[in-house]
């Protein structure tokens, strides 16, 4: 099993950065695809970035799209999001989410549903005051 950790969440400024990390452990897969997913009080878990387990690909929701990055470092088994411009409405706990690969393309699927990934972190709060 593998255990996914979020850190680096906290209160920001409306316009101010912030950067979340997700160190995984365990046994870790050696190809995963991560996700990262937030919701807010009262709201459905909503797709928020998605990156594949080489790096070379990744995918924003609408609502964050040339505000937030995400990256990984798979020699530390850590990805991250890198969030920039923040806004009030992106006030949510956030979650980040693997998926082992299941073949070797393992690209037939839906990265924006949560229920399409096996391991999920405890979840980060990050609040933005307006």
């Amino acid at each position: 099993q593998v255990q996914l950790v979020e850190s680096g969440g906290g209160l920001v400024q409306a316009g101010g950065s912030l950067r979340l990390s997700c160190a995984a452990s365990g046994r870790t897969p050696s190809s995963y695809d991560m996700g990262w997913f937030r919701q807010a009080p009262g709201k459905e878990r909503e797709f928020v970035a998605f990156i594949r387990w080489s790096g070379g690909s990744t995918s924003y929701a609408d609502s964050v799209k040339g505000r937030f990055t995400i990256s990984r470092d798979n020699a530390k088994n850590t990805g991250y999001l890198q969030m920039n411009s923040l806004k009030p409405e992106d006030t949510a706990v956030y979650y980040c989410a693997a998926r082992p690969r299941r073949t070797y393309y393992d690209r037939n699927y839906d990265y924006t549903q949560d229920h399409n990934f096996d391991y999920w972190g405890q979840g980060t709060q990050v609040t933005v005051s307006s």
